[in-house]
């Protein structure tokens, strides 16, 4: 399973009465695998995850799968106390995907070894590749997270903490192992744009992209001047477009999804609102959010 590009990482649209509209999703992921999409990774963070039940996390995975068609991976996500991700990972499997972005336990802290636990009895679920996402308790030291990579069916580590410090001795402990070299990292940060030229430093050039979602004529194009080397272009977003939204979207707790799924929107394909706990944006923050857009958009097309 070999990554390249921008990945994607769709919305979770809803209907009126609040269900997960198929079509909808399916014109979404279509779009996005059309505007060049490297990878697609339904129901995760940015699909809200955390407010879908397993059997929309399998229809979504059932979508993406046929949507797709084989172009380009389709991982979907797993996640929570260990029978519930099983569970996940087993209709992920059913559903035809080809892999697991496997989430941290929430609402505990565990031990080192607790975590390396966790993988262990969530990959035994199904027979799929697993990307491990380390974020919130879900902290790894190098000794573990080599200890996790060596597992059989682990081949990735995505890092949604930021310690590009800690993060580069996994990087290099893994790298290490007898199959290091082809083990995949991922920079999951939220809007992960702004850090990328880091992560790119030590070694993790794939990262997701959120905005891929609602303006990926965007996202490719820093996608491409990061690779290019074109710095001229890399500072303009950096500077006019990511680090203004990146100030919106920390102005509300749960805009990192809710700002995505308002950009959907305005570009076109109604996805709805968010799930609670989440909070749809403000009508001014959805203003600024299009003022964003737009300029964005002129600073590519120039």
């Amino acid at each position: 399973m070999k990554f390249h590009g921008v990945l994607f990482f769709p919305v979770t649209p809803f209907a009126a009465d609040g269900s997960l509209d198929e079509d909808l999703l399916a014109a979404h992921i279509g779009s996005g695998v059309a505007a060049g999409a490297g990878g697609v990774f339904v129901a995760c963070g940015t699909g809200e995850f955390h407010a879908l039940t397993p059997d929309e996390i399998e229809r979504a995975t059932r979508v993406a799968v046929t949507v797709t068609a084989g172009r380009v991976p389709v991982l979907a996500a797993a996640g929570g106390p260990v029978p519930v991700a099983r569970d996940h990972a087993a209709r992920i499997e059913r559903a035809g995907a080809d892999g697991v972005l496997l989430l941290p336990p929430y609402l505990v802290s565990a031990p080192q070894q607790g975590l390396v636990r966790y993988v262990e009895e969530v990959s035994a679920a199904s027979e799929l590749p697993v990307v491990f996402y380390q974020r919130g308790t879900a902290r790894l030291t190098e000794e573990t997270a080599a200890t996790i990579a060596a597992l059989p069916k682990v081949v990735g580590l995505k890092d949604g903490i930021g310690d590009i410090e800690q993060l580069h001795r996994v990087v290099r402990a893994i790298r290490a192992l007898p199959n290091g070299a082809d083990f995949a990292f991922f920079n999951g940060l939220p809007t992960a744009e702004l850090t990328a030229p880091a992560y790119r430093g030590i070694g993790v050039g794939l990262y997701s992209s959120a905005v891929f979602a609602f303006a990926p004529e965007i996202a490719v194009a820093f996608h491409r001047a990061l690779a290019a080397g074109d710095e001229t272009l890399v500072r303009t977003l950096l500077d006019e477009f990511y680090g203004p939204l990146v100030r919106l979207r920390d102005e509300v707790p749960g805009y990192p999804v809710a700002l995505v799924k308002a950009g959907v929107t305005l570009r076109g394909l109604d996805v709805g609102g968010v799930r609670a706990p989440l909070l749809d944006p403000t009508p001014d923050h959805v203003a600024r959010l299009a003022h964003l857009i737009d300029h964005g958009l002129e600073a590519v097309r120039a």
